[in-house]
């Protein structure tokens, strides 16, 4: 089964003031001259990784003159989603980054906003999944945690990204696959990618899901085992995917940028336009490649119509683990 998917509520701003520019696009106009990017979750995590990337980029190539940045934590994105749709309406200067996680949580915690709120501009990245333990730990391989989950999955804490998001997902979707109910995980959710890895280095918890760029520094430098990732085939040449270890569950996670409700049609034609001359930089390529982020670029209508399906999907997958 394939399926592409995506706790505090404090918000941080951060204002990026100087642009950067390389010396032979000095004289250029930039696309926008400011650009304000909401990130609903807290920092260091995925979304926040992607809206600091498109910073970088933009900013250098002289795209953008300068970006202010506000991180609103919380359930998955549903705490931040209603401040963005409620103070930015109509205005054309403004992305918020997110994913297949907020699909996921706004329909497991039945927000009354939803995606469907939201102008879909660009996705732009595609990531599989990473099941890790801390190098203390005493599971050795994926086998150790299969039978400690199939035994008393209660017993075994996993730490993740928000309740009904992907990681979750995947969790009760391996739970179904040993013949467990996943309503019988014990599933830690975590506001973004910082306190998740907090936890499972503390021992906090027995073991995490999350993106693999998010846990990869960790896993290269020993703290981490990575045991399987999600994706159709191997990410990293080292570490086996579920299905190839015999647990039949595919999930990958997708990453893009929505303008706000109620932008003119020339406003988000402009804010598309700005994406499209994005990816097609080669510091775009470099990036993907530097964050092992697949390409997975789609834009407008063609991007509404994704959406609509796999809104879809996943209301159909969180009803058959029980998630919603």
């Amino acid at each position: 089964m394939t399926a592409t998917f995506g706790l505090g509520s404090a918000a941080t701003v951060v204002a990026s003031v100087a642009p950067l520019v390389t010396p032979s696009l000095a004289w250029a106009q930039p696309r926008l001259p400011s650009l304000y990017m909401f990130i609903p979750a807290g920092p260091g995590g995925g979304w926040d990784g992607l809206g600091r990337a498109i910073e970088q980029v933009a900013r250098q190539a002289g795209l953008v003159g300068t970006f202010q940045f506000e991180n609103v934590g919380g359930a998955g994105g549903s705490v931040g989603l209603p401040r963005f749709v409620g103070q930015r309406r109509g205005r054309p200067d403004a992305l918020m980054v997110t994913g297949s996680i907020m699909v996921g949580a706004t329909l497991t915690n039945r927000t009354p906003v939803g995606m469907k709120d939201l102008t879909p501009i660009a996705r732009l990245t595609e990531e599989a999944g990473v099941i890790v333990v801390p190098s203390s730990s005493d599971i050795q391989d994926l086998a150790g945690l299969l039978a400690a989950l199939k035994a008393n999955p209660g017993g075994v804490s996993i730490a993740g990204g928000s309740a009904g998001g992907t990681d979750h997902i995947t969790l009760g979707l391996i739970l179904k696959s040993l013949g467990r109910s996943a309503k019988e995980g014990s599933y830690v959710a975590f506001a973004g990618g910082g306190p998740a890895q907090a936890a499972i280095l503390g021992a906090q918890v027995k073991a995490g899901i999350s993106g693999l760029s998010e846990f990869a520094e960790q896993i290269k430098s020993g703290r981490m085992r990575a045991l399987a990732t999600t994706g159709p085939t191997r990410t990293d040449p080292v570490i086996p995917t579920l299905k190839e270890s015999g647990v039949d569950v595919v999930m990958t996670n997708w990453r893009g940028v929505f303008a706000p409700p109620g932008i003119r049609p020339d406003a988000r034609e402009k804010l598309v336009a700005l994406m499209t001359e994005l990816h097609a930089l080669p510091a775009w390529a470099a990036m993907l490649q530097t964050r092992d982020w697949g390409d997975a670029f789609l834009t407008g209508e063609a991007f509404a119509s994704f959406l609509a399906e796999d809104v879809a999907k996943t209301e159909t997958v969180l009803k058959e683990i029980g998630l919603a």
